[in-house]
């Protein structure tokens, strides 16, 4: 056979078949960025921190040798985690360590129900959770709450319920945070640095642990979190919270003898001032109206509505009405009692009821209009 020589015009053009490597090149970063401030996560640095191996490589080659298993064998949901949406999608709370909560949706068959634990998503992972209020009660208690959308159902998914390994692999963790807590504890020692190490929690699959401190200024904790990504092998994150938010997480025992407000049952922590207390006639002195994290107490915040609408019922403290004893001026009011304190012109002090106040200021109008 006789082969026949290729003209100029049938060479292939690369050019047009072979892609373009500068432009289909894809930049990567490292995720494991260091920051300085609230909330700066962490894996590893530029000091040689080592990471879990994995088995890349030899999965990269069984991949290139037969390119069509890969196509045509997909894993199954379940090895994905992923649960079959249900016929009725469900609005839940789940709650975690230290009292912090957040809102899912689960497409579980049957309905989950209070108190059973669960799977859901987290930030790069699985988080374990309790769940505390399920449908109607969930999605008035997320109404509540600043910045919710009232017409749609959370983005964060219930991956699926908790096995009892998931449970007791949970409890284990919570143990160990006791000594990570005294460790980090010891590093901060150890650095000099001007911060309070509050709490420190792991997520559930172990890919991040958090650390919760308290600060006055900002803190420069770059080099611990190198120590500590170098330690332990994981994502951390260092935040920084405020001392209602610590009084919060570690839960405690009011003035009153109940558990804490903030840690019970208050959705979110809203500024309390001075005025609150003015507004309620309570004494200025900073220990009398101070709770466990030595700041204003929150039920001058919740409890101010209702001192605002009980005083609207009331004349104000210093004005002067006409009764039949004569002009008398509002020394001081009681809403509990429903009893106004009067002066007199005398100096002279006497204390009534306020219907009797409003029937005897009535009796001094009738009288007035008849001389």
């Amino acid at each position: 056979m006789i082969d026949r020589p290729r003209d100029a015009d049938d060479k292939p053009d690369d050019s047009e078949d072979q892609p373009n490597n500068e432009d289909d090149r894809l930049e990567t970063t490292d995720d494991a960025s260091l920051g300085i401030g609230e909330g700066a996560p962490a894996e590893s640095d530029d000091d040689g921190v080592p990471k879990e191996s994995s088995d890349d490589g030899a999965s990269q080659e069984s991949s290139d040798e037969n390119p069509s298993e890969e196509a045509t064998e997909a894993p199954p949901q379940a090895a994905r985690g992923i649960i079959s949406k249900g016929p009725r999608p469900q609005f839940i709370e789940v709650r975690f360590k230290g009292k912090r909560s957040d809102f899912f949706t689960a497409h579980v068959t049957p309905p989950i129900r209070l108190r059973e634990f669960v799977v859901v998503e987290a930030d790069r992972g699985q988080d374990l959770g309790i769940v505390i209020a399920a449908d109607e009660l969930a999605r008035k208690k997320c109404e509540a709450c600043e910045g919710c959308n009232k017409n749609s159902l959370p983005a964060k998914r219930v991956l699926r319920r908790a096995a009892p390994l998931d449970v007791e692999r949970g409890i284990e963790l919570r143990s160990e945070e006791g000594v990570i807590r005294r460790d980090v504890r010891r590093m901060v020692s150890e650095h000099k640095l001007k911060m309070k190490i509050s709490d420190s929690e792991w997520q559930w699959d172990r890919n991040k642990l958090i650390i919760y401190f308290t600060a006055d200024k900002r803190v420069d904790f770059r080099v611990l979190v190198r120590s500590l990504a170098k330690k332990y092998r994981t994502r951390i994150e260092l935040k920084q919270i405020g001392v209602r938010d610590e009084a919060k997480r570690l839960d405690g025992v009011g003035r009153c003898g109940r558990e804490l407000c903030s840690s019970n049952w208050l959705p979110e922590l809203k500024p309390v001032t001075l005025q609150l207390a003015k507004d309620q006639n309570l004494s200025l002195n900073p220990s009398q109206i101070s709770g466990a994290c030595g700041r204003l107490m929150c039920s001058l915040r919740f409890e101010h509505d209702f001192y605002v609408q009980a005083r609207k019922r009331f004349p104000k403290e210093g004005r002067q009405v006409r009764t039949p004893e004569g002009t008398e001026t509002v020394q001081a009011v009681n809403i509990f009692g429903n009893r106004v304190t009067l002066r007199n012109e005398s100096g002279e002090l006497r204390t009534l009821s306020l219907e009797d106040l409003k029937r005897e200021t009535a009796e001094a109008r009738k009288s007035a209009r008849r001389n």
